[in-house]
C-alpha cells in the first residue's frame, strides 16, 4: 500500500516505521528543512515503548533516556504520592526529543523522508488520494495520514472549522540545560501557588530539562527568562527549588521555549475512506498530563494493526476512528480532572488515577 504521512515529528515517524514493517511503501512529507523536534524532552510510558520494541528501536530509545520514578511535591518540597496505586503507575521514560526523532528517522530510512515538502491539501479520487504540494507537484497514494500536529492542514480539510484554539491563559516555559549539582532524582512534579506547576528532571547523564507552566497566567511582561522565573517562584518556599531558580536564571534567553498552549477541540471525524488523523492532529491536548506523545504512538500502533487485519481500507479506518474516539473521551475527562486539582495531594491522586487507567486499558496492537 502506498502511504503518505504528512508530518515528520515523533508520531509521524513512528507511524512510518511501524507501517513499513507491514509492507507499506511509505513517504513522509516534512515541511521543515530538516528532521527536528519541538520541545525539550518527552515522557514515554510502557504502552509507547511496546510499539518501539515492535519496530526494533526499543532498546535504543531506552538507552537515550532516563526512567523517572514520579513523586509529587508541594511548594515546600514535601513528597506526596497517592495511596492504592502500583509503582508502575508512577514510572515513565524521559527522553530528549531531538535525539529520539533522529533515531526514528533512521528507522524509517532517510530516503523516505522528503524535507521542505509542504502539503497544502488533498483530493480523494476513487481508490486513490492525491496529495497536493506547495511547489505544484502531486503524490498519488492509497492512504494519507495526517500527523501534522495541532495546526494540521489535513484536519482542516477533513473537518472544516476544527482549528486549534488557545487553552486560555495557559503558558509553558522549558529548556534543556547542562546537568549540574541539582538533585539527580529531580523534582517533577511540584504543584505551587497560583495554579503553577513545574520542576526539573535529568533526561541524560549530561542534560537536565526544567519546565514551568501556569494556568490563568495574566499579563506577560519582561523577557522569557523573567516570565519563567516569576512563575517558578510560586514553586519555591523555604529554599526548595533554589536549583530550579538558578537553572532558569542561567539559561540563555534564546534557549528558553515559551508556548501559549493550544488544544484541538474534538473533531467531528478522524477519518474518511482514504485519510486518517493521528497524534496531535486528531487530539492535541494541553500537555499537563504528560502523555500526548505516548497516546499518539498508541494511535500509530492501533492504525497499523487494524490496517493489517482488515483488507478494506475504509472499514479499517472506520474501526480506528471508533476505537480511538471512545478512548479519547476518557482521556479528556481525566485531563480535565488533573487540570482542576487544587493542591499537590489532589494532583497526585488524579494523576495516578489517569496513568493507571491509561496503562491498564492500553490497546493490544
Amino acid at each position: 500500500m502506498r502511504t503518505v504521512i504528512v508530518g515528520g515529528g515523533l508520531v509521524g515517524l513512528t507511524a512510518a516505521a511501524s507501517l513499513g514493517l507491514t509492507g507499506h511503501e511509505v513517504t513522509v512529507l516534512e515541511r521543515a528543512p530538516q528532521v527536528r523536534a519541538a520541545g525539550a524532552g518527552i515522557g514515554l510510558w510502557p504502552n509507547a515503548l511496546r510499539e518501539f520494541d515492535r519496530i526494533g528501536v526499543g532498546a535504543a530509545v531506552r538507552a537515550l533516556g532516563r526512567e523517572i520514578d514520579t513523586w509529587f511535591h508541594d511548594a515546600a518540597g514535601r513528597r506526596i504520592r497517592a495511596a492504592g496505586f502500583d509503582a508502575g503507575d508512577h514510572r515513565f521514560l524521559l527522553v530528549p526529543r531531538p535525539a529520539l526523532n533522529g533515531l526514528l528517522a533512521d528507522a524509517v530510512g532517510r530516503d523516505r523522508i522528503r524535507l521542505d515538502a509542504h502539503a497544502t491539501g488533498y483530493t480523494e479520487d476513487g481508490p486513490e488520494v492525491v496529495v497536493h504540494l506547495a511547489d505544484g507537484s502531486e503524490l498519488r497514494a492509497d492512504l494519507l495520514i495526517g500527523a501534522d500536529g495541532v495546526y494540521s492542514r489535513v484536519r482542516a480539510q477533513l473537518t472544516p472549522g476544527s482549528d486549534a484554539v488557545p487553552h486560555a491563559g495557559h503558558y509553558a516555559w522549558r529548556a534543556l540545560v547542562p546537568a549540574g549539582a541539582e538533585r539527580p532524582e529531580g523534582t517533577v512534579l511540584t504543584v505551587g501557588a497560583d495554579r503553577t506547576r513545574g520542576g526539573y528532571a535529568r533526561v541524560s547523564d549530561g542534560q537536565t530539562m526544567w519546565m514551568v507552566n501556569q494556568f490563568e497566567t495574566g499579563p506577560l511582561t519582561g523577557s522569557k527568562r523573567d516570565r519563567a522565573l516569576r512563575r517558578a517562584r510560586n514553586l519555591a518556599e523555604a529554599g526548595w527549588h533554589d536549583d530550579l531558580l538558578r537553572m532558569i536564571a542561567e539559561t540563555p534567553e534564546e534557549a528558553i521555549l515559551e508556548n501559549q498552549i493550544m488544544f484541538v477541540p474534538p473533531p467531528e471525524r478522524w477519518t474518511s475512506e482514504r485519510v486518517a488523523l493521528i497524534g496531535d492532529a486528531a487530539h492535541g491536548l494541553s500537555p499537563h498530563i504528560s502523555a500526548g506523545g505516548t497516546l499518539g504512538i498508541e494511535d500509530a500502533g492501533v492504525l497499523r494493526a487494524l490496517l493489517a487485519d482488515e483488507p478494506d481500507t475504509a472499514k479499517a479506518l472506520a474501526r480506528y476512528e471508533a476505537a480511538r474516539g471512545a478512548r479519547f473521551e476518557e482521556v479528556r475527562a481525566h485531563a480535565d480532572a488533573v487540570e482542576r486539582a487544587v493542591d499537590a495531594e489532589e494532583f497526585a491522586e488524579r494523576y495516578a488515577a489517569f496513568s493507571h487507567w491509561m496503562l491498564t486499558t492500553a490497546p493490544a496492537t
